[in-house]
């Protein structure tokens, strides 16, 4: 049976030295925007489940959708953000970039206290294996985050890489078509 999910990459969010606990980060004013215009964009997709990293960021992108469809959103640990050194704290992009580039070399590759591509991957992919095993036939939107994001679509075909990662938008929004566990179509649906 064929199952959507929607991909929703989270929109801007604060970088600032009092926005520095990646659990608790919301949205910027532009990344405000961007989630309405996420719920104006998939309001009309009938999406019928709401899954979330438990980052406010992820959750704040499409809580205003799953509130117009009726839903609530489920969220789910195994969908938070890579964790590059510490789980609390955001890497400056000029620490993350190499890390990413290393990282997509080596998958094991993971600083002290810190997770793997591979780690990030398989704990991911069991939580996407899960909604397709329970949801199958109906279309679910996941909110998440730019490495997650990469690392799921990266599981079901290769193409999706580190250049992937580094070209994607805030927020960004991939319809992935499944039937049974195999991937079947990708379209991007944010212009």
């Amino acid at each position: 049976m064929h199952t959507s999910i929607y991909m929703v990459r989270h929109g801007e969010s604060p970088v600032n030295e009092s926005s520095k606990n990646e659990r608790t980060r919301g949205l910027t004013e532009k990344g405000k925007r961007d989630a309405h215009q996420v719920t104006e964009l998939l309001k009309q997709e009938d999406i019928e489940v709401f899954v979330s990293s438990p980052y406010l960021r992820a959750i704040l992108t499409i809580e205003d959708l799953a509130g117009v469809s009726g839903q609530e959103v489920q969220l789910y640990e195994d969908l938070k953000e890579r964790i590059f050194l510490n789980e609390d704290i955001r890497l400056p992009d000029e620490e993350l970039v190499p890390l990413l580039e290393r990282s997509f070399i080596d998958p094991d590759f993971s600083l002290p206290g810190g997770e793997s591509n591979a780690g990030c991957q398989n704990r991911a992919v069991a939580v996407v294996e899960e909604l397709l095993m329970n949801y199958d036939g109906r279309k679910i939107a996941l909110g998440t985050h730019g490495a997650v994001m990469t690392l799921i679509m990266n599981h079901y075909d290769n193409k999706y890489d580190l250049n992937f990662l580094l070209n994607m938008s805030k927020p960004d929004v991939y319809r992935l078509d499944f039937n049974g566990n195999e991937l079947v179509d990708v379209i991007r649906l944010w212009k």
